[in-house]
């Protein structure tokens, strides 16, 4: 968690520290709607918490917007995304050193045991049965990313779902990363898998996450969403930013993935076998 612009504290005088939710922004207008839906769980949990929005593009409001409007006052900005990256190591703290409030940058949401909720609940509600059979398996589909962090925690976030559900899990990506949805379906089922399934790995629904569930050859879950697990979790992290208190956010995001990590390792999860590149 990195501490930018002026130094904040927990208990300022100016109350509690908004909780600032960074969404990436989306041309889908159903993005926007969710992700305001979402913030309203958020707001049911922790009434007396100060919730505001900022996308870091394509939708109102923008981040810098949000944060000149709580002027000197203290905020937790948390992403809205699912692994590290250029927005989560660049953008982001870049627009909050900008700002006259007084900042901190939480550690993205994955991987989490709460987003293995969220999914193994999503694919249940979509026709994941209750016990699968050995023969089946499922592609994590996510947005993809050239940093290769973001990839080390997408493959994290697989080893948690894989270790739920009993099945290999393989990652994939809509841009800027290999395999792609297709290619991760053809090689499972050319190992033998009879069943496919897509597991959307998004935030809110989108070009990419459409684009990915039209590629399931079986059954395919919505985006994450308004789950109550997202909620959860964007006060998990809130809190941990504060807790923490100043510091270094890629080191402290590297503590939250590496404690992540453990857990899943403490359990062996079952292999998905390797896609030819």
């Amino acid at each position: 968690m990195t501490a930018v612009g002026r130094t904040s504290t927990a208990n300022h005088p100016g109350g509690t520290p908004a909780l600032v939710v960074v969404a990436h922004g989306s041309r889908d207008p159903r993005a926007l709607s969710t992700v305001r839906a979402l913030l309203d769980r958020v707001r049911a949990l922790r009434p007396a918490l100060p919730v505001r929005l900022g996308h870091i593009e394509l939708n109102e409001p923008r981040l810098p917007g949000t944060l000149a409007a709580l002027g000197d006052g203290d905020a937790v900005l948390v992403p809205l995304l699912l692994s590290r990256g250029h927005h989560v190591k660049q953008d982001i703290p870049e627009m909050a050193a900008a700002a006259a409030a007084r900042t901190r940058v939480a550690a993205p949401l994955g991987p989490h045991p709460l987003l293995v909720d969220a999914l193994h609940d999503n694919l249940l509600e979509a026709g994941w049965p209750l016990h699968a059979p050995r023969d089946v398996a499922v592609v994590l589909a996510a947005a993809g990313s050239r940093d290769p962090e973001s990839r080390t925690d997408t493959d994290r976030m697989a080893v948690l779902l894989s270790t739920r559900l009993g099945v290999p899990v393989v990652p994939a990506y809509a841009s800027a990363a290999a395999p792609t949805v297709p290619e991760a379906v053809d090689a499972l089922t050319a190992r033998g898998c009879r069943g496919v399934a897509v597991a959307s790995y998004f935030t809110a629904p989108g070009r990419f996450s459409t684009e990915c569930l039209a590629q399931a050859p079986w059954i395919a879950s919505a985006p994450l969403g308004v789950h109550p697990a997202m909620a959860r979790l964007l006060l998990h992290r809130y809190d941990q930013a504060l807790m923490a208190g100043g510091g270094n956010n890629a080191s402290e995001g590297a503590r939250e993935v590496s404690r992540c990590d453990s857990a899943a390792s403490a359990r062996p999860a079952l292999q998905a076998p390797a896609l030819a590149r």
